[in-house]
């Protein structure tokens, strides 16, 4: 009986020592916990640096229409083909 006691305390001891010391221990779970919350941190701003481009790109693809309205009105850009004619009303 008592060397069944022993042997018992001695399992649990080894599986006790393996739960703190082993490569599944407690400390190393809440290393690698702590690094999987920075990871999501870091890829949540990359996920929304992502995002913010993606709507830049469409805008630019889409939307160039907006960009040669502003060259011609703020930079008075004209295509090769084109006249630009300017009509000024005269000041009072």
């Amino acid at each position: 009986m008592r060397l069944v006691t022993l042997a018992l305390i001695a399992l649990i001891a080894l599986v006790h020592a393996e739960l703190w010391f082993g490569k599944g221990s407690v400390p190393r779970v809440m290393e690698l916990q702590a690094k999987l919350h920075e990871q999501r941190a870091s890829n949540d701003s990359a996920r929304a640096r992502n995002e913010q481009l993606g709507a830049e790109v469409s805008d630019l693809k889409e939307g160039l229409e907006m960009v040669e309205e502003k060259a011609r009105f703020e930079l008075g850009m004209v295509r090769p083909d084109e006249i630009l004619v300017q009509v000024s009303m005269p000041k009072k």
